[in-house]
C-alpha cells in the first residue's frame, strides 16, 4: 500500500531518542516504520505510538547486516509505498567497545566501520534514490560529543563518529540544491530512557555513584524536527559536554 501521509523510517530506535523521534514526527502527520534488532521490545513501541494516534510498522534487522538492513527497508517501502525521510542513529556499542586510543587496532577500525559507516551509507543509498526523483526529503543522523571533543577514553567509537559526522554535513554539501536536507545532531550527554542510561542508572544505584549530565530525548526530537523542517542549518548541538570543544 501507498502512504497518504509522509513516511519516517527511523533506523536503530531504541526507547530513548529514538522512538522520541518517532513521536515527534507522528505529530506532525507522519506515519512511522521502525527498524531494530531487538522485535522483543516492538510491541511496546507500536503500542506507544498507536495510543498517540500514530501509523507505524516495524521491522527487525541489525543494521550491520547488510542483508537484513535491505530487506527490512524493502518491507518498510513495500507496507508505505514510500520514505520521505531517514533518521539514522544504530548504537554500536553492542559490537565495539570504548578503548585506549593509544592502543587502537585496525580490526577494531574495521568493526566501528561495519557497525557505524557502512549501515549508515547503505541505509542512504536505499532510500536517497526515490527523494532525488521526487525532489525532496531528508537524511537526519545522530552521534555523540566525540565526534567533536577529542575523547581519547572512546578509542574507535570517537572515530566513527567523527566519520558518520563529516558524512552527514558532506550530504548535506552534495544534496543541498536538490531539496533533500541532510543534517545532524550531536549529542553531549547521556539520554534519558535510553539503553546507557538504564545500565547507568542501576550501576550508580548499585554504588552510590552520580549520573553524568542527561538529556530529555523528547527534547532533542524538538530539535531533531526543527533541523528538517526549518533546514536553515546542518547541524544541531545539545549538551554540556560540547562545552569542552
Amino acid at each position: 500500500m501507498t502512504s497518504t501521509y509522509p513516511v519516517l523510517l527511523v533506523v536503530g530506535v531504541g526507547p530513548g531518542l529514538g522512538l522520541s523521534v518517532a513521536r515527534r514526527f507522528g505529530r506532525e502527520g507522519y506515519a512511522v516504520a521502525l527498524i531494530s534488532r531487538s522485535s522483543d521490545r516492538h510491541p511496546g513501541y507500536l503500542h506507544t505510538l498507536a495510543d498517540a494516534g500514530i501509523e507505524a510498522a516495524a521491522f527487525a534487522a541489525d543494521a550491520s547486516d547488510t542483508a537484513q538492513l535491505r530487506a527490512a527497508i524493502s518491507a518498510a517501502r513495500e507496507r508505505f509505498g514510500r520514505i520521505d525521510v531517514l533518521s539514522f542513529g544504530p548504537g554500536a556499542l553492542n559490537t565495539v567497545r570504548p578503548g585506549d586510543i593509544t592502543a587502537l587496532t585496525p580490526d577494531e577500525v574495521r568493526a566501528m566501520s561495519a557497525a557505524v559507516l557502512e549501515p549508515a551509507v547503505d541505509a542512504v543509498g536505499q532510500v536517497l534514490p526515490e527523494m532525488r526523483e521526487r525532489g525532496t526529503g531528508g537524511l537526519l543522523f545522530a552521534g555523540g560529543a566525540s565526534s567533536v571533543v577529542p575523547m581519547p577514553a572512546l578509542g574507535a567509537l570517537a572515530l566513527g563518529g567523527a566519520a558518520l559526522r563529516n558524512y552527514a554535513l558532506t550530504l548535506h554539501a552534495a544534496l543541498a540544491d536538490e531539496g533533500v536536507h541532510a543534517g545532524t545532531l550531536t549529542i553531549g550527554g547521556l539520554i534519558e530512557r535510553g539503553d546507557i542510561h538504564t545500565a547507568l542508572s542501576a550501576d550508580a544505584a548499585a554504588t552510590g555513584g552520580t549520573l553524568p549530565p542527561t538529556l530529555d530525548p523528547d527534547e532533542l526530537a524538538d530539535t531533531v524536527w526543527t533541523l528538517y523542517r526549518d533546514r536553515d542549518r546542518v547541524e544541531a548541538m545539545a549538551g554540556e559536554w560540547l562545552s569542552r570543544s
